[in-house]
């Protein structure tokens, strides 16, 4: 019966060809018969009509009645079903091959576009699970499916344990960075008049859990809360037990277990072999009335200018704006895309958009801040538009593809220029830097009159890809997802030829080559031979690689914000650091070392970064502020990810040597879960200096934040961080 269950539920995708439809021909026609031709393959499919829920997996029963049914009579007319003529047989085998053929596309769209982290024998109830819980739903692994305590009632029964979904960017999710993209967006909430499937869980039996992972809203006042299953801690090849010192990572999107993950005055009950945290229903929250005023700018969608440099939806945007402004922001950002300013010819600038924009936010007493976007939109976690690298650029890469970074295996990437550049003189007679600094300079003109009026509250300079100084080493057009360590991104000519420059000077012309035992952008540390425990990285060639490589993301981070020291004297100036948390738990911080940041348990890789932005008078962007470490947990517990010790561990860093730090949001925050995340680390409680970020910027404008039970919390989460007192404070 286990076999006939197998078989019944479909192929992965790593069977797209061989198991699908390469299967041997009888066999394939008895598996038919044997599980009750079309309908004993029927795989149903769940329906979010009305609050119901039918058919989140088939019965186990009523599968085994319908077997033992067709074994004791047969076929009508006593024949048995294997005498069927053969073109029935041969229609029979067609059916099935198409059917498989079409789900090992569904599995494979989703894992390459939508970044689901399906099993690899994934089949289609796993695709209805992921769907439902970004949706909002509680799907337990019993396949017992209902909405969360946000959004209706929970079965009757009682608690029962929650299994939700969160992830990241390049990010993400991703994550992935980041976050998961839009494949479940038409399924909504329903309402909470709904009707329940029951728990099936015995009377005896009561699970109850944390808060939910980031995507699934959260109201406090509901009881009981929703939960978490968190695996068994079990041995593994990343078990720092013999180190103390925590580690964070990248790009927003995935963060990883602790060895003594935190219970809040709660307990924790072991059922069948999974962990459950039982903890109150209400999580008491900091008083933050009295504290310091932290500002609260929120970036406006990616494509509020659209591509001939024009004023998406004026009046729509104008609507939204009002909304905000009633909630007290401070103003909001904004992203100036030079592939959109100097689209078609070197040094040729159209600001109309924006100049229309910036009226507009101006009227409305709004502050502005400003992001030199040097990098292309488009293919990461959470872009929904696309803005290319301006035309005259592209077309300098057909010629000359080594303006882009490469990869080992020479594939280029567009998405912004290589550090290598800097200097060289490639780009119609002018250096990358000389680009930057026109196009730096052409604003600052442009826009005199808001800089001298105070406006323009700040510029973030953009230093890589998605704005932030690192190295694209996780790029999804390449076929990266997290938790994967992505790769190593020097081996365009002008790169290549800096390396040798360094190993000469060292005196070791063999050390001229880029490591050959790093894996792919999917591996894991400990199935590599350059990033395990005791592995190359922290030989010495690995050393000398490694201090080569994060030093050039040092010193092009400090040639370019050098000259917008220049272009916007007077100003106040930002870099952004990503957060690549994914992996931090481990000796090597693989992910990091791809990224540019040589940050491994035994070295502070982030010390070099913020003395040089204290030399240029530049203060610290930090994201994934809002990422919690047992979130994570939910669907990746095996990347030792640390979001929080990433982001102390850069806090410290910034502040130890002065930087004003701000902040933004990683993953999409609607809920008081994020929101607390987010406080906690703004305003570090029993800090002894009193520090606290200088500004925080909210990811992103959407509808979603304007419906009204989201932008409610918003709007508490705006009130507390000005330091003002909140009436519903669960303490």
């Amino acid at each position: 019966m286990a076999t006939d269950m197998q078989r019944l539920v479909g192929m992965s995708e790593d069977d797209d060809e061989m198991g699908m439809g390469v299967k041997d021909e009888d066999d394939e026609d008895e598996d038919y018969e044997e599980n009750g031709g079309e309908h004993g393959n029927a795989l149903q499919v769940a329906e979010f009509d009305g609050g119901s829920v039918m058919g989140a997996r088939a019965d186990d029963n009523r599968f085994q009645q319908q077997y033992e049914f067709q074994e004791q009579v047969g076929t009508p007319g006593g024949g048995n079903r294997r005498s069927r003529p053969v073109e029935e047989k041969e229609r029979t085998k067609l059916r099935e091959r198409r059917r498989r053929a079409i789900t090992a596309r569904i599995l494979a769209g989703l894992r390459r576009h939508g970044n689901y982290n399906l099993r690899v024998r994934a089949d289609i109830n796993d695709v209805i699970a992921a769907l439902a819980r970004e949706a909002g739903w509680v799907v337990l692994p019993d396949g017992t499916t209902f909405p969360s305590k946000s959004q209706g009632q929970t079965p009757a029964g009682g608690n029962a344990a929650v299994v939700t979904s969160s992830s990241s960017h390049v990010p993400s999710q991703h994550p992935p960075s980041v976050s998961l993209k839009g494949v479940a967006s038409g399924i909504r909430s329903p309402p909470s008049s709904s009707s329940h499937v029951p728990s099936q869980h015995p009377p005896s039996v009561s699970l109850k859990g944390v808060a939910s992972g980031i995507r699934s809203p959260l109201e406090y006042n509901a009881s009981p809360m929703k939960g978490v299953y968190v695996p068994s801690p079990s041995p593994s090849p990343y078990d720092l037990s013999s180190s103390s010192r925590s580690q964070t990572s990248m790009l927003g999107d995935g963060e990883v277990q602790r060895d003594n993950p935190p219970v809040i005055g709660g307990s924790i009950d072991t059922i069948n072999e999974k962990q459950i945290f039982d903890i109150p229903a209400r999580l008491p929250e900091r008083d933050f009335a009295g504290s310091p005023y932290v500002p609260v700018y929120v970036m406006l969608p990616l494509g509020v200018i659209n591509i001939k440099c024009e004023l998406v939806d004026p009046d729509g945007l104008l609507k939204q704006l009002r909304v905000l402004k009633s909630a007290n922001v401070d103003g909001v950002m904004v992203d100036c895309w030079w592939g959109i300013v100097e689209a078609h010819t070197p040094q040729e600038y159209n600001w109309n958009g924006y100049k229309r924009l910036f009226q507009m936010v101006r009227e409305l007493k709004l502050k502005l801040q400003v992001v030199m976007s040097f990098h292309e939109c488009g293919g990461n976690v959470g872009d929904d538009v696309c803005i290319p690298l301006p035309h005259w650029v592209a077309e300098i890469g057909r010629s000359n593809p080594d303006i882009f970074f490469t990869d080992r295996e020479g594939r280029r990437n567009p998405e912004c220029l290589s550090w290598g550049i800097d200097k060289e003189r490639v780009l119609r007679g002018r250096n990358a830097v000389e680009v930057y600094f026109d196009f730096m300079r052409n604003f600052r003109i442009e826009f005199d009159e808001y800089f001298e009026d105070g406006f323009i509250s700040l510029i973030e300079v953009g230093l890589g890809p998605c704005g932030e100084l690192r190295y694209p080493s996780c790029p999804v057009k390449h076929g990266w997802r997290y938790p994967g360590i992505g790769e190593f991104q020097c081996y365009d000519q002008y790169m290549l030829k800096s390396l040798r420059k360094a190993a000469e000077a060292r005196g070791h012309t063999i050390w001229a080559r880029g490591p050959d035992n790093v894996g792919t952008y999917n591996s894991q540390p400990h199935e590599t031979g350059f990033f395990c425990d005791g592995g190359d990285y922290d030989g010495f060639y690995g050393r000398f690689f490694l201090n080569w490589y994060s030093q050039a993301l040092v010193d092009h981070g400090n040639r370019v914000l050098s000259l917008a020291k220049l272009a916007f004297e007077g100003s106040c100036i930002a870099a952004k650091l990503s957060g690549i948390y994914w992996w931090y738990r481990t000796a090597s911080h693989a992910a990091e070392l791809t990224a540019g940041y040589y940050n491994p348990c035994n070295r502070d890789g982030y010390a070099a970064i913020v003395a040089m932005l204290k030399r240029n008078g530049v203060s610290l962007n930090i994201a994934c502020v809002d990422l919690h470490t047992l979130n994570q947990r939910e669907s990746f517990p095996e990347p030792y990810a640390d979001p929080e010790r990433l982001v102390w561990q850069l806090l410290n860093a910034g502040w130890d040597v002065g930087l004003p730090v701000v902040s933004e949001n990683a993953l999409p925050c609607l809920n008081r879960v994020g929101y607390n995340n987010v406080l906690d680390n703004t305003k570090p409680v029993n800090d002894p200096d009193g520090r606290h970020f200088s500004s925080f910027t909210y990811l992103r404008l959407s509808p979603l934040l304007l419906e009204r039970q989201n932008f409610i919390e918003f709007e508490r989460f705006v009130k507390r961080m000005h330091g003002e007192a909140v009436l519903d404070l669960q303490v």
